[in-house]
């Protein structure tokens, strides 16, 4: 006998990053007591995303069709290209600096013991496109934790393996911070001073 569906509704809300048990209730009871509607069109659009967002095909980051907007604009200057561990590390880059070259984003970074090697982060797909020549500089902007640092130095080995040379956001950074909660100025002074990764 499956469980009532108020349990399932609960059980479903704690996928979300940060929800546990009572957050997850409140959300469930809040929906059902005074935000019905608001509930129903959560629901279809949570249906919607799930079934037409994917990823685009040259950089990784969600998107509706087959190249995301940023791939497609032609504008872009495609020597340039930064890496990202995520798509709110993307936005964030975006909005803060005045960067009009193009990305790449892992979706994640390299971690060993959570089975997240350079397979998992679409690295031979990086690598192929390093191979086409166009690129000259990587930018490498992942976050400086542990493995954030790790994976920084995999991709700057990849990098100089296809003569790009790698450079690291600067200093204003905090050491074990993410790129997404960053302020907007430290990141576009860390952005506008990268270094060149050393070997």
């Amino acid at each position: 006998m499956s469980a009532p569906l108020l349990e399932q509704l609960i059980d479903a809300l704690r996928v979300l990053p940060g929800v546990g048990q009572k957050t997850a209730q409140r959300m469930a009871y809040h929906l059902l007591e005074r935000e019905r509607e608001g509930g129903t069109r959560l629901a279809d659009m949570l249906a919607q995303a799930m079934e037409r967002i994917g990823h685009c095909a040259q950089c990784r980051d969600f998107s509706e069709t087959d190249l995301c907007p940023t791939c497609a604009n032609d504008s872009r200057e495609r020597s340039q290209l930064c890496v990202v561990e995520s798509p709110a590390d993307r936005l964030a880059i975006e909005n803060a600096t005045g960067f009009r070259g193009v990305y790449f984003v892992l979706q994640g970074r390299l971690s060993p013991l959570d089975g997240i090697g350079p397979r998992e982060l679409g690295l031979e797909q990086l690598d192929q496109r390093l191979a086409q020549g166009e690129i000259g500089e990587m930018i490498i902007a992942t976050s400086a934790t542990v493995e954030g640092e790790a994976t920084a130095h995999y991709l700057a080995q990849l990098a100089r393996a296809r003569q790009v040379r790698p450079s690291r956001l600067a200093q204003g950074l905090p050491l074990g911070g993410e790129l997404e909660f960053v302020d907007r100025g430290t990141l576009s002074h860390a952005f506008g001073s990268r270094n060149e990764v050393q070997e």
